[in-house]
């Protein structure tokens, strides 16, 4: 492991991350959309992530989901650019696609060679400002976003006790409701619904565009003014005033299913990803389950065999998010069991602290991961992206190397027994039960 830490060091440096400083331009159009430009001529390719900043936090009882049936839309013809058509043009030029949808944003990512750079300009404007509402269209997309909930939700025993157990984490802030949304009102929503919705989340100030790749700053300025800054101005979306209250004692979800093992999920109230105790909540995490030395993995995978798996999440969020742990059960052991052990191991951190050789171990994985996506334009533009709307500016992206240097034990132990306190769990597992037999 030392040798390891100290490879991983090495290869993080100071020199590295000096070396590895971006150089990012940033402008405004008239509408408000704001445009971020990294030049990177390593390839003749081009990474566009449009960040749009609507996601669930953003919708209302009896509207769930729509924020995600618009990843589903969008690709399905617009004015000029009719049915599939984005992605037929997109792979007739040699790129490709993909979109994804969060609790505070959707955000849709374009890789293509240079010389479609005006095209892909062009289809943006076009699906953003006259995007297709024909009721043929939405209704077989509503089919598709409700098979991939009974995938993904019902039919999934993990998604299934997430949902479960998210639903009691959050009591009345929006992140309480799933992504995907609940099955009746992927069911209920109207055309007047999606219509309002869109308008609110696809405006222009609703935006951030962040190009990555072998660009000039001037033709992308140049085409960002004429294909987006065309594009109407519209109020923002409302502000989110719901707080959620303090929790004052511990929450318990049990799931009795049908299932081959069981499941155990634990979930803590943590802050806001701009919060200072952030990062050492994100270095928590790695100290308790990334890798086969972690805390959690060796005591209840491998020395008590408890679980077959263990991870520790923490996700971006414009709010205060939370802190899960999940855990896949062996077979002939009960989730209780393992709840059990892994809260005597978090009990333990929060009293007597990290071993040095733990932080540095989880600094080097997490300076690693960083420098990893730096690699590539995709990998950029998503972290430039997620800097911009998530943690207070696309300059913060610089500072995350030295961020991380300075997060000392003492901060990991601190941030353990202040926001993973047992008043502050909700705790959910999945019981499996024997399926009856089909006559």
């Amino acid at each position: 492991m030392a040798v390891m830490a100290a490879t991983a060091a090495l290869l993080c440096g100071p020199q590295l991350a000096r070396g590895q400083q971006l150089s990012i331009s940033s402008q405004e159009l008239k509408n408000g959309m704001k445009v971020l430009l990294h030049p990177d001529r390593d390839i003749p390719n081009v990474a566009m992530y449009l960040f749009f900043k609507v996601g669930s936090r953003n919708e209302r009882p009896g509207v769930t989901g729509m924020s995600h049936f618009f990843e589903h839309m969008m690709f399905n013809g617009a004015k000029k650019y009719g049915p599939k058509q984005f992605d037929i043009q997109m792979e007739k030029n040699g790129g490709r696609n993909n979109a994804y949808t969060a609790r505070d944003v959707t955000v849709y990512t374009d890789w293509f060679p240079k010389t479609a750079l005006e095209l892909m300009f062009d289809m943006e404007a076009d699906r953003i400002r006259d995007l297709g509402f024909e009721a043929k269209i939405i209704e077989s997309e509503r089919g598709v976003v409700y098979s991939e909930r009974r995938s993904s939700v019902e039919n999934n025993n993990m998604g299934l006790l997430f949902e479960q157990v998210n639903a009691a984490a959050f009591t009345a802030h929006p992140y309480g409701w799933p992504v995907i949304g609940w099955a009746s009102d992927i069911e209920a929503w109207t055309v007047e619904d999606l219509k309002q919705h869109f308008k609110m989340g696809y405006a222009p100030n609703n935006c951030v565009v962040v190009v990555a790749g072998d660009v000039e700053e001037a033709e992308v300025m140049r085409l960002a003014r004429k294909y987006f800054e065309p594009l109407e101005r519209q109020p923002p979306p409302p502000a989110v005033r719901t707080k959620e209250p303090e929790q004052k004692g511990e929450r318990m979800v049990v799931v009795r299913k049908p299932a081959q093992l069981g499941m155990l999920m634990v979930s803590y109230p943590i802050p806001e990803s701009s919060h200072a105790d952030y990062p050492a909540l994100e270095m928590l995490a790695a100290v308790l389950t990334q890798g086969r030395s972690s805390r959690l993995y060796r005591s209840l995978v491998e020395e008590k065999q408890l679980v077959l798996g263990v991870n520790a999440n923490v996700r971006e969020s414009l709010d205060p998010g939370q802190f899960m742990l999940m855990a896949q059960v062996r077979a002939g052991v009960e989730p209780a069991a393992a709840e059990k052990a892994m809260l005597e191991e978090m009990e333990k951190l929060g009293r007597d602290g990290i071993k040095p050789e733990e932080l540095e171990k989880a600094r080097n994985q997490m300076l690693v991961d960083h420098y990893r996506q730096l690699k590539t334009i995709s990998g950029k533009a998503n972290l430039i992206g997620q800097a911009e709307v998530f943690y207070g500016g696309y300059g913060k992206l610089a500072e995350r190397p030295e961020q991380l240097q300075r997060i000392s034990g003492e901060d990991v132990k601190r941030v353990a027994g202040t926001y993973l306190a047992p008043v502050r769990r909700t705790t959910g597992m999945l019981i499996p039960e024997k399926a009856e037999a089909k006559r």
